[in-house]
């Protein structure tokens, strides 16, 4: 029989001027919490699209009913790692 182990994952996103910082901490059940941290200058994150943001495109491209060619933008994924997202 399994215990029940909590897992907190949360992910804290700073732009400033000179790019981005992202945080992120793990906790799981009652061990230390595990930090990461990276830093993305201004020229990296060019055209990189949140989460937020990503939703608000898929809303506005439905309601739209088209979809342009081969639109793809950077994005951080879920690991704060910055990768591309793709349309």
């Amino acid at each position: 029989q399994l215990r029940p182990h909590p897992t907190e994952k949360t992910t804290h996103i700073v732009s400033h001027e000179h790019g981005m910082t992202v945080m992120m901490t793990l906790q799981e059940g009652e061990a230390e919490p595990q930090c990461q941290g990276f830093s993305y200058s201004r020229a990296r994150l060019r055209g990189v699209l949140l989460e937020g943001a990503s939703l608000l495109l898929l809303r506005v491209l439905a309601r739209r009913q088209t979809m342009p060619p081969d639109l793809v933008f950077p994005a951080i994924n879920t690991e704060g790692d910055l990768c591309t997202s793709s349309y």
